[in-house]
Order: C-alpha cells, then structure tokens, then sequence
C-alpha cells in the first residue's frame, strides 16, 4: 500500500478545467487565513521540468515513452528534493498545494504507454486529498481556443475525451485515507472556489 501525504492536496483534471486559476485561488485564501501554504505544478521550473515544458510545446521532439520518464523523474525531484521538495516543505509544517501529480501522468500518457508501465514510473506517495475539477471536454476546449498561446501537445478534444477516461480509471481503489472530491468545473470559478475551501475547513486545513 502506498503511503499517503498527510496536508498535501490536489488539484486535477483536463486541460482547460481550472486547475491552475484555483490553486492560485487557494493559495490566496490560506495566505489571507495567515495559513503556511507552499503552491506549487508539475511539471516544475526546475532543469528537468524545463525539458518536460519544452516537449509539451513541439519545441523538442521524443519518444511517448521518454516523455513519461522525464515526468517521473521531475516528479521524483518534485518530491523528495532535500532543499525545496514537496515532503521537506511538509516536515516543516506547511501545507502542500499542487497543481497535477500522479494522475496526470496515468491520464495522459497511458493513451501512448501502457497505464501498467505509467504506474510503474509513478509509484509515488499518495496525498490526501484530490480535487478532480470535471470539466465538459467542450468547456476546456473553448476556454484553450481562448488563450493567446500555441496549443500544447495535449491540448485536442478527441485526445482529451481518452483523457477522461483514463483519468477515472486512475481514481478507482484510493486508499480511504484519501480525501477524493469531485467538482463540477463548468461552474463559477468562485463557486468552485469555495467548495474546495469547505472541503478543506471540515479536515481543520484550513
């Protein structure tokens, strides 16, 4: 059984769903409660989420396979980097906010993997709490369609529809340790806001 993360939360779902506005959402809200949060994504800024970035946008070409490693392996630096990893920043005490982890992983890059040969390379910590955005496939489309930028290599709605499957697939036997909570992403962002905030006071986080 893997081990779960106590205060390390979050956020998932479909490109486009609202991850990123609301962990910068949350973020605010426990630095307004004066509240220790360290936000953070994947893949990170670090050398090696840098590589994974530029692959993502078709500035660098590689192997599905490769790809999928290179997350791991920012992932594992992500995780257990003695200066400024996510399990040092909870040995001081802080709450760990992050936008995508494992998931994302399981969901995206088993369309080319197998989903065993991902979870191989992500046998990773759970946290203990999820929040699954579920946003309409269309929705996340047209709010992409929105931004000023080049689609990165994920971003098309038939692709994002075997995300979504695979994406529930990675949710099934949570340990019960884990907090998983499903939220409707075509609502308000401040309603999604909120709910996460609930979810949070009623487990004393926040």
């Amino acid at each position: 059984m893997k081990k779960v993360l106590d205060n390390f939360i979050v956020l998932e779902g479909l490109d486009g769903s609202g991850t990123t506005t609301q962990l910068e959402k949350i973020a605010e809200r426990f630095d307004r409660d004066e509240k220790a949060v360290h936000a953070t994504f994947e893949p990170t800024t670090s050398a090696l989420g840098k590589i994974v970035r530029s692959v993502l946008k078709k500035d660098l070409v590689t192997t599905p396979l490769a790809l999928a490693m290179m997350f791991a392996a920012d992932r594992e630096d992500h995780l257990n980097n003695p200066v400024h990893g996510i399990t040092h920043m909870l040995s001081r005490g802080e709450t760990v906010l992050c936008d995508r982890y494992i998931f994302s992983s399981l969901a995206y890059q088993s369309i080319d993997c197998t989903y065993e040969r991902i979870s191989e390379l992500n046998d990773f910590p759970y946290p203990a709490f999820i929040f699954y955005i579920d946003t309409p496939t269309e929705v996340c489309m047209q709010r992409i369609y929105r931004r000023d930028v080049q689609r990165e290599l994920f971003e098309e709605d038939a692709y994002l529809d075997k995300v979504r499957q695979l994406y529930e697939k990675s949710f099934t036997d949570l340990p019960k340790e884990v907090t998983f909570v499903r939220i409707d992403g075509s609502k308000p962002i401040e309603t999604v806001t909120e709910e996460i905030v609930e979810t949070l006071k009623q487990h004393h986080i926040l």
